[in-house]
């Protein structure tokens, strides 16, 4: 996997969240609270999602599985005027990120996690940021499927 390093500008993005770990995830739980309402969103840009990551500063450095970070599931939105009510508002901050474009099903995730972190991250002469993760589910995305296709972007600097 070699990736595209793009650099690109706030997003507004609008959503839902839960706090979890990689030893309690709750992913399924995030989506399933997040798909059936997703169409209330009036002003989004796109029919991409988001699944958003934020993680200490530490994260990584002192990675424990059982440390807890936020994760969200979200679209992009034009402005805050029109937020649905039991959602958040999330303002990713722009910036430098790897893009890897991932085909496979998401049970494979640990290992192309670790190929990035272990494998890519060190041999590239980039540091990872402290900013969000997110992965970008588009129309080639089908949850649980061989043939899913996602971007994953990590951030750099």
């Amino acid at each position: 996997m070699i990736p595209i390093i793009a650099t690109i500008s706030a997003k507004k993005l609008i959503g839902v969240s839960l706090t979890m770990s990689f030893i309690d995830n709750k992913t399924a739980e995030l989506w399933r609270n997040f798909m059936p309402r997703r169409k209330e969103i009036a002003n989004n840009i796109s029919n991409e999602m988001y699944s958003l990551q934020v993680y200490d500063e530490n994260f990584f450095s002192q990675f424990n599985p059982i440390t807890e970070f936020k994760k969200w599931a979200l679209v992009e939105v034009t402005d805050f005027n029109t937020i649905p009510g039991g959602m958040e508002t999330f303002e990713l901050e722009g910036g430098m990120y790897a893009v890897f474009y991932y085909k496979g099903s998401p049970a494979n995730a640990t290992q192309v996690f670790s190929y990035i972190m272990k494998e890519w991250l060190p041999q590239s002469g980039y540091v990872l940021d402290n900013r969000p993760h997110f992965e970008v589910l588009g129309e080639k995305y089908k949850n649980g499927n061989d043939e899913s296709e996602e971007e994953i972007w990590i951030p750099i600097r």
